[in-house]
């Protein structure tokens, strides 16, 4: 069968660009590339607690179940929400098979007719997508600016307004100053919602995420935790108030309509909050990386290159597809898993080498990656 023309020339235009998107292989180089921050995918620990556990619950650990709200609602789904919910301080969590379904489901769902979301222009594509989705009306405000946010509200008089930021963005790595943006929230009762996506494991004593490390999870309407970067596992939760989780079990269609994850996948949730809680040294090593990577990248005159980032999340621009593909593949051949990222994933012009920094990074690895990234750039 022919494929489609208009598909064809797409794929086409990608090509020409330098952008076309294909799947990596897998490899054994140095990684500096996943969102596994503080190793609890590799975690041996972890994977053989998560077994013992099915084991002494007499649990079968595979398999599709259906819906929770038929019979995929398996015992271990109540304990681990009641545990992540007292672990962030929420009156409830509401588990979701990936964070991509979490942010569909809300953003499609909470926000109403007449209602309005007023989203930082560098917003995750998962909330985009939700909002696409939603009845609300939606505009973007500039990011991390909170004049420019607030323009927009003081133009929508006697509107209920969602206020919707990542507390670490995904692409440059810098958070918003919360205190200013919930002090914006409050002076108009505005509700605010977060992605913590990439701030679980990385902030806070216990890896909490920014919110709780600020003190701040009872003057916020809605947090998205998401469990495919810090935690090292599949999910996420959505953190909120009674109310809240009543409304998405009974109108989040990403809740509603899927088979709910496996009790496999759920136990293995539930102890990576355990060693969130017991094992303080990954997230310990993580941080002391993180300053050691932004002393280092400022003695080799870097800095200038790079985004501003305190987090997990370290991007260095270098214009044009073609240039930051060649200089990262020159990282690869040199034993450093280092990815590219291309327009039109960033705008034309912001294309980034986006390095993901984790507990298991030696300073040793951390120096010559930066050692050999200055030698290719200057």
């Amino acid at each position: 069968m022919n494929f489609p023309k208009n598909l064809a020339v797409k794929l086409e235009i990608r090509n020409k660009n330098k952008s076309l998107r294909i799947l990596p292989q897998p490899n054994d180089l140095i990684d500096f590339a996943s969102n596994d921050y503080i190793g609890f995918s590799k975690s041996e620990m972890i994977f053989n607690e998560t077994h013992q556990l099915l084991l002494d619950r007499n649990i079968k650990s595979n398999g599709a179940t259906g819906s929770r709200l038929l019979s995929g609602n398996h015992s271990l789904y109540t304990e681990t929400e009641h545990k992540i919910a007292q672990f962030h301080q929420s009156e409830t969590a509401l588990l979701f098979n990936s964070g991509y379904d979490a942010n569909v489901g809300f953003f499609g769902t909470v926000p109403q007719k007449g209602d309005l979301i007023l989203y930082d222009e560098l917003c995750h594509a998962s909330i985009r997508d939700g909002i696409q989705l939603s009845i609300a009306k939606a505009y973007k405000f500039k990011h991390n600016d909170f004049e420019d946010l607030e323009l927009l509200i003081q133009r929508n008089p006697n509107t209920l307004i969602y206020i919707v930021t990542e507390s670490v963005f995904s692409m440059d790595g810098d958070c918003p100053n919360m205190e200013e943006l919930i002090a914006v929230s409050e002076k108009y009762n505005c509700y605010l919602v977060v992605d913590e996506a990439h701030a679980l494991g990385v902030f806070g004593e216990k890896g909490e995420g920014l919110i709780q490390s600020l003190q701040l999870q009872d003057k916020v309407f809605a947090r998205i935790m998401t469990f495919g970067k810090g935690l090292g596992c599949h999910g996420a939760v959505v953190l909120g108030s009674n109310e809240l989780q009543s409304y998405l079990v009974n109108f989040a269609r990403s809740f509603i309509y899927t088979t709910g994850l496996s009790p496999h996948s759920v136990a293995t949730i539930l102890m990576g909050y355990h060693h969130l809680e017991t094992d303080k040294n990954a997230i310990e090593s993580l941080r002391e990386n993180i300053v050691f990577f932004n002393q280092v990248k400022k003695m080799l005159y870097l800095n200038p290159l790079f985004v501003r980032s305190k987090s997990a999340i370290q991007s260095v621009i270098i214009p044009g597809n073609e240039k930051v593909k060649s200089i990262a593949s020159l990282l690869q051949q040199n034993g450093f898993d280092v990815k590219a990222i291309l327009s039109p994933t960033v705008p034309e012009g912001q294309e980034r080498l986006r390095f993901c920094l984790h507990s298991f990074n030696s300073k040793e690895e951390i120096t010559k990656v930066l050692t050999l990234l200055s030698s290719f750039v200057f």
